[in-house]
């Protein structure tokens, strides 16, 4: 179990992230559901290390989570210049990858430098360096944005099976069906706060009255402009 407690995040004098708790079961797959600036990234970026805790825990059974635990798929994914696909995904070891059999799911130009792919390509790239670092906890922000159907789809087939191998997946999206389609759990997050969790069973009245909210808050707005 990765455990969430009383977490506190700031950036300045803004509180992004309010006395969250939230319990994540292992060997299952979590979405993380929110409007812009809800703080999905901030939350995801702490979990990982990369935003320090202002206050409150996040501990793996009782421990700290740590680098050697997790993998992170950031939204905007940084490439040194003038390397190759092959040479960027060589930065990560694992003697047991086979990069050329996961890229014919890919169909990436390897030996071509990264400054010529296409907004797809790179995201791709970013994908399967961290599914070479093979963690039992993996943390996606925003996976299926600039990657086609297929690729889309070549994803969601692969985190199923990784959850079927026994790992923690934690992903968002702004597109809610993407995560309804995949996830065991939902967790919607507003105002920096976990405000409830759905199970699978409970996609659909989420997705509907989520959708009526927006809808309804947004109407008279509309209404004026229209």
């Amino acid at each position: 179990m990765i455990s969430i407690k009383e977490l506190n995040l700031s950036y300045g004098d803004l509180k992004v992230i309010q006395s969250l708790d939230l319990s994540i079961e292992e060997n299952r797959i979590h979405g993380i559901v929110g409007l812009n600036g809800a703080g999905k990234t901030t939350l995801l970026n702490a979990i990982y290390g990369l935003k320090k805790i202002e206050s409150g825990t996040i501990t793996q059974n009782g421990a700290k989570i740590t680098k050697k635990d997790v993998s992170f798929l950031p939204t905007e994914n940084f490439f040194y210049s003038n390397i190759t696909g092959k040479e960027y995904l060589s930065l990560f070891k694992n003697p047991g990858f086979e990069t050329q059999k996961w890229n014919k799911l890919f169909s990436l130009p390897l030996e071509q430098i990264i400054d010529s792919y296409s907004t797809g390509m790179k995201k791709k790239l970013a994908i399967m360096a961290v599914l070479k670092q093979d963690k039992t906890i993996m943390i996606l922000d925003e996976p299926f944005n600039g990657i086609d159907l297929e690729t889309s789809r070549i994803v969601r087939s692969v985190l199923l099976r990784l959850k079927e191998k026994g790992e923690t997946i934690i992903v968002t999206s702004h597109i809610i069906e993407t995560l309804t389609n995949l996830c065991d759990q939902i967790h919607y997050l507003e105002d920096g706060k976990i405000l409830f969790t759905k199970e699978k069973s409970e996609f659909s009245e989420f997705e509907r009255e989520l959708f009526q909210s927006i809808e309804k808050k947004n109407s008279t707005l509309i209404s004026d402009l229209m």
